[in-house]
């Protein structure tokens, strides 16, 4: 490994774009790399990067009006490029709304980066929704014509040891040759039982009452009637299902979002009791260890930081095998 113009160093120097939460620094640092500096314009994703990379460079930054000449003369030079593009625009969770094509169009900024920084390894990680965009075979081209091997890949976290099933997109770009995918992990799944706090004092209310919608008790009842009356159960509060809106504990966890999707249905002696599951839990269901600080912004930003994160395991992997 070059030392990247440090005397003495022989880590892998890393620039995280569309930084987010931190899943793929938090990913690439566990298999060695040095996180050297982030960007992504939301103020609550920097402040909470900065609580978990304090020796990180943040810029918080709208990232095409940022020059990549002067950030790398400020950062010096990087082995690896770790991009998480606007994924919103792409995917299903945008509902029946109008696409942004200038938000799609961020991908590109993986490319200005690339020509400046010349890294030898880049990672995209996106919604697989992304390959059907129209201009994502000229993305691919102009990753080729930089002289980068790039093999399309669609990885599901749970084959990484990740409590949640996540299907995600990476583009593993390199320079040095043909880029290999990471192996699935041969272990059992990781259930989404695991994640679920149950020491925790959070406030449950009664699963029947007259404030709740009426699909929601459709689906709980369509759990209670597959389960039986003593079960617990998880089912999708809010935002569409297509598997009946429930599901049990000994399996992953559905795909976390960016709403507060979640909730937890026990049986109790006076009837089924709920509550939401909690920012520490969807943590938990994305992959990051318990000493990941989620301590910023509302609840509601923390669920938005989980649900548009990387899952850290899935990015230990890729780093350790491609660089």
């Amino acid at each position: 490994m070059r030392s990247s113009g440090h005397k003495g160093s022989k880590r892998l120097r890393a620039l995280d774009l569309f930084h987010g939460a931190g899943g793929s620094s938090y990913g690439a640092k566990k298999a060695g790399v040095e996180i050297v500096a982030g960007i992504d314009r939301w103020h609550i994703a920097g402040q909470a990067y900065k609580q978990n990379f304090p020796e990180t460079k943040v810029y918080t930054d709208d990232i095409t009006s940022l020059s990549a000449d002067r950030l790398r003369a400020a950062i010096g030079e990087i082995d690896l490029l770790l991009a998480s593009p606007e994924c919103t625009n792409h995917t299903c969770a945008k509902g029946g709304g109008e696409r942004c094509e200038e938000s799609k169009m961020t991908a590109f900024q993986v490319v200005r980066f690339a020509k400046a920084f010349r890294p030898r390894w880049i990672v995209v990680e996106n919604v697989v929704q992304m390959k059907s965009w129209s201009r994502h075979p000229e993305l691919l081209e102009e990753l080729w014509g930089l002289g980068y091997y790039v093999k399309e890949e669609k990885l599901n976290a749970a084959d990484f040891g990740v409590p949640q099933s996540r299907n995600r997109l990476f583009l593993l770009c390199s320079l040095t040759g043909e880029a290999s995918a990471p192996a699935i992990i041969d272990q059992p799944y990781k259930l989404a039982s695991s994640i679920i706090d149950l020491g925790a004092d959070y406030r449950f209310t009664p699963l029947y009452n007259e404030h709740r919608a009426k699909a929601t008790l459709e689906r709980a009842e369509r759990a209670i009637s597959q389960l039986g009356p003593n079960n617990p159960f998880l089912i999708v509060y809010y935002g569409s299902d297509g598997s009946g809106g429930w599901q049990t504990l000994d399996r992953p966890l559905r795909t976390v979002t960016t709403l507060d999707r979640f909730a937890y249905v026990k049986p109790t002696k006076t009837g089924h009791m709920m509550r939401m599951l909690q920012p520490e839990e969807l943590k938990l269901a994305m992959g990051f260890d318990k000493d990941y600080q989620l301590g910023v912004g509302s609840r509601r930003d923390k669920i938005k930081l989980m649900g548009n994160a990387v899952c850290p395991p899935v990015m230990e992997s890729i780093v350790r095998t491609l660089c």
